[in-house]
């Protein structure tokens, strides 16, 4: 028997002394020796990304409020673009045409606020002075139906003197200084606003040419159109808009005035303000309003002003809505209703004054790119249900059919049974005074053939 040679290339390698032998690697497997390379740098890159997002996450909502802020600016650039490109056509230098228009809406504005504050300011003052007189009414009206002995004087001093009035007293002298702080916040919001707005209506083409200087030819033409439909759409909703509070101001002028309640074009301009651009509960806000001042006069004018403010409400949403901004925002009432909810979600007031234009230009710019088809004539389309299987009248119509074939069967009418009774007629004098003859052959009977050659001949 010959020798096994163990030193040969298949034999095992002999293991050290305390440590387990080690198995070859199978066919086509690689060992693994330890932790990949691109684990840590992967770990290193998702850390990277998680830290950016975390800053870019605070970093936007330390932001939000001058984010809304150019958003509003944005939108009232957009509402004055056509006014200022108008009087740049003219040869007017643009920031001058924006001065000029921003300097015509300060002075609505603040005359419109000097005018409500005083008449604000006037009945309160008159309601102060008249409060004493309206709290003996009170008095007697309770002291009269539920038979009790209540003063004026005795009530005064129970309020005086009640833990609820000083503790009124002590949050509001502690809420002077919110109030003040919240003040000032809005008048430097309201500068942020005018500002940018200033900015983007008098470099309006500067800033589009800086845009579409980033973009190729093809986006650029889709960015200007973009630009003008935006221009346009919340241009007419501005337009819409202030038409609709021309009519409903002077509607509400027309019974203010009539029922004889003070401040009354004031009032109307504020009813037509605020229902039109404050939307959903803006006609409910400006009509309280009225209603209190109709309140100090005759309580049964305010309820008289509430029934018009109703009415007028519905009148504006079925007749004249429709009509005035079918041709400038043009977007379904459901639509504009889901818009104002969405925008209210997102970014509250704000959102709801600038839903129905932003909804109105997403919808024009998309509506372009959109492939229509004509659409079949079915009657499903109208709203016409048909009947199953073949299509055919619905089971009234074939009831109806039925019923008009039993009535007539059923009642021949007079020209008929006069036409019975001649035919009848005939027939019995054919029969008694003449013999009856034969009839004349017709094309269908067969003929003699004899009978032709002979009439022939």
């Amino acid at each position: 028997m010959a020798a096994t040679d163990e030193t040969g290339p298949d034999a095992p390698q002999a293991s050290p002394i305390g440590t387990p032998p080690t198995r070859p690697p199978a066919d086509g497997a690689v060992p693994v020796t330890g932790m990949p390379r691109w684990l840590p740098r992967a770990m290193v890159l998702a850390l990277a990304l998680v830290a950016v997002f975390q800053l870019g996450s605070w970093a936007f909502h330390q932001l939000l409020g001058l984010l809304i802020n150019i958003l509003i600016a944005f939108f009232l650039a957009l509402a004055i673009e056509p006014a200022v490109s108008r009087m740049a056509d003219r040869g007017m230098r643009r920031g001058l045409a924006t001065f000029l228009v921003f300097l015509g809406l300060l002075i609505v504005s603040a005359g419109f606020v000097t005018l409500l504050g005083s008449m604000l300011a006037g009945q309160i003052i008159k309601m102060i002075e008249d409060f004493p007189n309206y709290l003996d009414s009170v008095i007697n009206w309770v002291n009269t139906h539920f038979h009790t002995d209540l003063r004026r004087v005795d009530i005064q001093e129970g309020l005086l003197h009640s833990d609820w009035l000083r503790k009124y007293v002590q949050n509001s002298a502690t809420g002077v200084l919110d109030v003040s702080t919240q003040v000032l916040g809005g008048l430097f919001q309201l500068l942020t606003i005018g500002l940018f707005s200033f900015y983007f209506a008098a470099d309006g083409p500067r800033l589009r040419r800086a845009l579409c200087s980033v973009l190729p030819p093809a986006r650029q033409a889709e960015v200007l159109r973009a630009w003008e439909i935006a221009v346009d759409k919340t241009g007419g909703y501005i337009y819409s808009r202030g038409l609709m509070a021309l009519v409903s101001g002077v509607a509400h002028y027309i019974l203010l005035q009539a029922l004889g309640i003070p401040y009354a074009p004031v009032l109307a301009v504020w009813v037509g303000l605020v229902s039109q651009f404050i939307p959903t509960i803006g006609t409910y806000l400006a009509g309280a309003l009225p209603m209190l001042i109709a309140f100090t006069v005759d309580p049964w004018y305010a309820l008289w002003v509430l029934i018009f403010v109703v009415v007028y409400q519905q009148f504006e949403n079925y007749m004249l809505q429709p009509k005035l901004t079918a041709k400038t925002v043009d977007i379904h009432p459901a639509v504009a209703f889901g818009s104002v909810i969405a925008g209210t979600a997102l970014l509250g007031a704000v959102g709801a004054l600038i839903s129905i234009p932003a909804v109105a230009t997403l919808q024009a710019f998309l509506g372009a790119y959109v492939k229509r088809y004509a659409v079949t004539d079915d009657p499903r389309v109208h709203g016409h249900r048909t009947t199953r299987g073949s299509g055919g009248p619905g089971l009234v119509t074939r009831a109806r059919r039925l019923w008009d074939r039993r009535q007539g069967a059923a009642e021949p009418t007079a020209a008929d049974s006069a036409s019975t009774t001649d035919s009848a007629g005939t027939a019995d004098s054919g029969t008694a005074g003449s013999r009856p003859t034969d009839p004349a052959p017709t094309d269908s009977e067969p003929k003699d053939p004899g009978e032709g050659s002979s009439g022939s001949s």
